[in-house]
């Protein structure tokens, strides 16, 4: 599970949180709104970036199956 204070978390977060601060600072929110509003935006960050951790993340190798010995009924090869 990745931290939600992370600097790529954070860096996401504070770019969706541009428009947040643009619309406290034109008078269109109140101080309460603007940190409600953070806070959703540092949310929001951490699951763009797990869902994207997640999507870019190699899935891992295949198992190789192991050859199965020969049968003890039937000789060795010589």
């Amino acid at each position: 599970m990745i931290s939600p204070f992370r600097w790529d978390v954070v860096v996401t977060g504070f770019v969706l949180a541009i428009p947040v601060f643009l619309l406290g600072l034109r008078g269109d929110f109140t101080v309460d709104d603007v940190t409600t509003r953070l806070l959703w935006c540092l949310g929001a960050g951490w699951v763009a970036v797990g869902l994207l951790r997640w999507a870019t993340t190699p899935p891992p190798p295949a198992r190789r199956a192991r050859p199965s010995p020969a049968p003890a009924d039937e000789p060795a090869p010589s």
